[in-house]
């Protein structure tokens, strides 16, 4: 049987990133996706111009109708822009004992719009962060959520035990942002430390890539690699997601997560 796998974030209406990014790359990655919208954004490959918050009573119909139908493999949040809707989706998780919880902390859209609340921070790393088996913060996440200035592989190798204390079993800063050492992934079990080296590839078009790597972990750890197999699958389809990214909009296009398709085959 497919396995399926939940994501819970915000939409993007521009398709690239958020639950619509999610559910391409769970399904690109060989499970059925289903989701749990907690916003809506206007936004597209140049910036987000709106946020509408779902309510509270929405959110969680949602998640109870998951739960209630679907053998949940894998869960994958994303945006959770409010202490509210953070508290409610970990009220909800929690008696489902999900193993294989990944959890991207989205903070700041691409185009600088804020996406979680500053007074939500600390709720996410309290009361989210202890469910997790993984926690996938961008460097700029990171030092938010460590609180130090990170610059090279050894500001990241701080900050990951910073992350790691407050309950994660496992934390992966993604260094695509990193001033040194791009493309080059750091995965901390609070043990050891595990290096994942990629091509950095030379392209604005990167909208979504944060989504898209943290359902494709999802989607694996859901088919049963373990977490560092599951890291490092999802971070060859990355790669090529972004070497054959698309050139639409008039901004950040959007990663391709379906690049493997013959574009050309008629059917």
């Amino acid at each position: 049987m497919i396995k399926q796998v939940l994501t819970i974030a915000g939409s993007d209406s521009g398709g690239g990133a958020g639950i619509q990014a999610d559910l391409k790359a769970m399904s690109a990655n060989g499970v059925y996706a289903m989701s749990v919208i907690t916003a809506i954004t206007a936004q597209n490959t140049e910036e987000v111009t709106d946020v509408f918050e779902l309510p509270i009573s929405i959110i969680a119909a949602q998640v109870d109708a998951i739960f209630d139908d679907f053998d949940v493999a894998a869960v994958k949040t994303g945006m959770l822009s409010s202490t509210d809707i953070i508290k409610i989706v970990v009220t909800l998780l929690k008696p489902q004992n999900v193993l294989n919880l990944v959890v991207d902390p989205v903070m700041v859209a691409k185009g600088g719009h804020p996406l979680l609340k500053p007074d939500a921070i600390d709720t996410i790393k309290k009361d989210l962060f202890p469910l997790a088996l993984l926690v996938t913060p961008n460097v700029y996440e990171a030092q938010q959520l460590s609180g130090i200035e990170i610059t090279s592989l050894a500001d990241v190798r701080r900050a990951a035990k910073i992350i790691h204390q407050f309950g994660c079993a496992n934390v992966l800063i993604k260094g695509g942002h990193l001033p040194s050492d791009r493309a080059t992934d750091l995965l901390y079990d609070g043990r050891f430390f595990n290096v994942f080296k990629g091509e950095f590839i030379d392209t604005p078009h990167t909208h979504g890539t944060g989504c898209t790597f943290a359902s494709a972990i999802a989607a694996h750890l859901a088919r049963g690699k373990t977490v560092p197999d599951a890291v490092h699958t999802a971070k060859i389809y990355l790669t090529e997601a972004i070497r054959h990214s698309l050139a639409i909009g008039h901004g950040r296009g959007p990663t391709n997560h379906f690049y493997f398709l013959n574009q050309d085959d008629p059917r």
